[in-house]
């Protein structure tokens, strides 16, 4: 088995070696639905048959949506044997967002998945588009249907090896401004990236996934769905949002891999049981320490955890010490959708705290002269579809990526991650404020749920953060105090024009249905801004608080 296969190639050999174990668990009203490696490839075959005896051209887009599921990656792996190019779709999103994708990549047909608002979603698909119906209950009946597709197409037998630099899939950035750009990642990104992923963190025995992030984002698709086909690795799917928990535990996966706020909302269930007092006492008895920790593990579902993995925003570094304290270790890793997730992380052996790693095998890594992190290897995009003068923009004129990102590297070649080159701003007094590590630092406060500095035309920067679901219950006088002796703490290390003058607590949780967050639960700065800009504005003027309530100014 070489690593130079296309991930086509992969699951052919695995069904080929092993076709009756289970690859796939789709959950179907709580129970587990298995597909196995020769059954899934036979329906990769046959709905290959279907794409291409539908009249579709070489090269055409296909569109995928809904929440994760088995028939997800089996849609995306038919698209590329019928030679055509996969499009996925977050499905909450905005419904001008679904409406310019599928206009701007030509969509010529969708698979339609299971999904909330699915009635918002249709409305945004544009005329002329055929759809094609997986087979869940909740997914309405269209024009064709998965099961009645593959029943009546015979395997196709045939299959090409593209060339490196043939189209795969276009991969649309959220975006947290603007329209979203569709990067255009080729064959030769994908096996590069697969390649450096067995190097740096080879399969280790039996792996078991958990898929419920967004497999529309390039994380999900490469640290999921491409690592479980070349690893041959089991994936189970997350059957609803609000079975996250118990099926995490359930499925105890060899290798996790979540955001910030999911760990962070791990953590606050934890704390809900166990206040961090009584568990910091535990874990200070060797006697009971293991014990503990293995039950705790086991109630997260981590205790089979070989890795955890962090990605996509900025892991604070209280949240990564309280893991390592359980003996949990979140290897934070960095990348973004135009190097094909593909950059750098920590791994075992190799995790520096607070540092999102050292760069993958065969990434060029280095720094511009503003600090800003760039990037140049086989993994890096063609550039984004139908856009060359915003391709030539993220481009410097020697070929290496500008992430937007501004970080350092230490002496050892770990690089650190200190903000946003558009997140930096300047208060009324001429001062630059870098607030990603301000918002690390204060995040170390459990009762925070989710946090946005901002600072543009005050004259000091201010806090808006949202609670955890269990602090609205508690006292406000007592949440109050506690969240003011870590800003004053926080405050204690930063120079004069960074010092966070008030905290903004807000009543409604930031999300992807509100418009504050993109798909990949990234705060939307500037929708922040624009939402509570009375709000920041009256704080700001109070000189008398430190806190300021949303609840109370709204009753006042």
């Amino acid at each position: 088995m070489t690593q130079q296969k296309t991930p086509l190639d992969m699951l052919f050999h695995w069904a080929a070696e092993r076709p009756d174990t289970p690859w796939l668990f789709q959950p179907v009203n709580g129970e587990w639905q298995p597909i196995t490696w020769g059954e899934a490839a036979d329906q990769v075959r046959r709905m290959a048959a279907a794409l291409q005896g539908m009249g579709l051209e070489k090269g055409s887009s296909v569109a995928i949506t809904g929440r994760n599921t088995a028939h997800w990656f089996l849609a995306d792996l038919a698209i590329a044997m019928a030679e055509m190019v996969s499009v996925g779709l977050y499905p909450k999103q905005a419904p001008a967002h679904t409406t310019y994708i599928l206009e701007h990549c030509a969509c010529k047909a969708l698979f339609l998945g299971p999904m909330m608002d699915m009635d918002e979603f249709l409305g945004a698909v544009p005329d002329g588009i055929r759809m094609i119906r997986m087979p869940y209950d909740d997914v309405p009946a269209q024009e064709l249907d998965w099961n009645d597709l593959i029943a009546a197409n015979a395997p196709k037998q045939e299959h090409r090896t593209p060339d490196d630099d043939e189209l795969l899939t276009l991969v649309y950035t959220s975006g947290t401004t603007g329209n979203p750009k569709g990067v255009m990642t080729t064959y030769g990104n994908m096996i590069f990236a697969a390649r450096g992923l067995m190097e740096a963190l080879p399969p280790q025995g039996e792996e078991r996934f958990f898929s419920y992030l967004p497999l529309a984002h390039a994380f999900e698709r490469g640290a999921v769905e491409l690592s479980s086909i070349y690893f041959g690795a089991q994936v189970y799917f997350l059957e609803h949002i609000d079975k996250l928990g118990s099926q995490l535990a359930e499925v105890a996966p060899t290798r996790f891999f979540g955001v910030p706020l999911v760990y962070g909302r791990i953590q606050a269930g934890v704390l809900k049981q166990i206040p961090q007092k009584k568990l910091d006492r535990l874990l200070s008895i060797p006697i009971v320490r293991g014990i503990v920790r293995r039950k705790i593990l086991t109630a997260m579902g981590l205790q089979n955890a070989r890795m955890c993995f962090a990605g996509a925003a900025p892991t604070p570094k209280p949240l990564l010490e309280w893991f390592e304290k359980l003996g949990v270790p979140l290897f934070q890793g960095y990348g973004m959708t135009e190097n094909a997730i593909y950059a750098t992380t920590n791994r075992p052996g190799a995790n520096r705290i607070g540092s999102v790693g050292k760069a993958m095998p065969g990434a060029q890594m280095k720094l511009s002269e503003e600090g800003e992190i760039l990037f140049k290897h086989p993994a890096v995009m063609k550039g984004y579809y139908k856009e060359p003068e915003k391709t030539a923009e993220t481009f410097t004129e020697d070929g290496w990526l500008r992430t937007g990102d501004k970080g350092t590297i230490d002496a050892d070649g770990y690089l650190y991650i200190t903000g946003r080159v558009k997140d930096i701003f300047k208060t009324l007094k001429g001062k630059y404020v870098a607030p990603a590590p301000i918002e690390g630092a204060l995040s170390r406060n459990t009762y925070i749920d989710q946090l946005c500095m901002v600072g543009m035309n005050l004259k000091q920067p201010v806090m808006l953060v949202t609670l955890q679901a269990d602090a609205r219950a508690l006292p406000r006088e007592d949440v109050g105090r506690s969240l003011v002796e870590t800003m004053e703490a926080v405050n204690a290390d930063l120079e004069a024009h960074e010092v966070i003058a008030k905290l903004i607590v807000v009543e409604d949780e930031w999300s992807i249905d509100n418009g504050l967050m993109t798909p990949t639960m990234k705060v939307k700065r500037a929708e922040i801004e624009k939402r509570y800009d009375n709000l920041i504005e009256t704080a700001a003027a109070d000189r008398g608080r430190r806190i300021v309530w949303e609840a109370e100014e709204a009753a006042a």
